[in-house]
């Protein structure tokens, strides 16, 4: 497929485990979505964002399911029953699975995917981690649910960190430091994560929080986050930098076996 050649992966090593996050090429939608917008709900053509969503299944040969994002953190424990035509869409920002064959995904624009893993693929999971839903637990919420499905505890999980809106980019009031328990002034300068732009402006670094959250968490092996959705617009779609675009999709499954 035209473009698949651009898609993330992470560069961890789980045995039976698959994942990546898509980008906006290798699809059909056209302009303001081309052309792999998966986002069922931000006005493109319906017909070409079916046409993308199975694109995806046919790459990652595994069923897709998509979830209504809501930035907030409850988390939904899927099955292939959850991948049928006529199944309901959950309403949640993280999804956890231990069966083979179903795929976790989250949408994305410059919100961050994370993706974890169990060991031996005994159970993957997916979050999409606004600032909103980070500072109000769904990272911690998905590290849970995906150890309680594989049996093990964090220190066992491993995680990546999709492409998301950069700390050069990520323009936020004093609401998202307090959100975080930064003090405005210097020090939430000294956290390493806010960066005072002036104005009571300041940038964040969503990546970065949220590997404060995922090692609070007891993960010990994060990796990516380092790519940034506002400046590489040959690459990523950007809400904050367009307004009217496509979504990305994170996926993360368990081989069938």
């Amino acid at each position: 497929m035209n473009g698949r050649a651009d898609w993330l992966a992470p560069d961890w090593r789980v045995a039976g485990v698959g994942a990546l996050m898509t980008t906006r090429s290798g699809g059909v939608s056209r302009a303001p979505y081309a052309t792999m917008n998966v986002g069922a709900v931000v006005g493109d053509d319906a017909a070409a964002v079916a046409a993308n969503r199975a694109l995806l299944g046919e790459a990652i040969d595994a069923a897709p399911v998509f979830l209504r994002q809501v930035h907030g953190t409850s988390v939904v424990r899927i099955g292939r029953a959850d991948a049928a035509p006529d199944a309901p869409v959950h309403e949640a920002d993280a999804v956890v699975t231990s069966e083979a064959g179903v795929a976790c995904v989250v949408q994305a624009a410059d919100c961050l995917p994370v993706l974890l893993a169990a060991p031996e693929g005994r159970a993957v999971a997916a979050a999409h981690a606004g600032w909103r839903g980070l500072s109000a637990g769904v990272a911690e919420a998905a590290v849970d649910a995906l150890c309680e499905a594989g049996g093990c505890v964090p220190g066992d999980v491993v995680a990546w960190l999709g492409a998301c809106i950069g700390p050069d980019a990520f323009e936020v009031g004093e609401d998202v430091l307090a959100a975080f328990g930064a003090a405005a002034g210097p020090e939430g300068a000294r956290s390493g994560r806010f960066k005072a732009k002036g104005g009571a402006k300041w940038y964040a670094d969503l990546a970065g929080l949220t590997r404060d959250r995922l090692a609070a968490a007891g993960v010990g092996r994060v990796s990516g986050g380092a790519w940034c959705t506002v400046t590489d617009a040959s690459r990523f779609f950007s809400y904050r930098r367009d307004g009217v675009t496509g979504r990305m999709a994170a996926a993360v499954w368990i081989a069938a076996r």
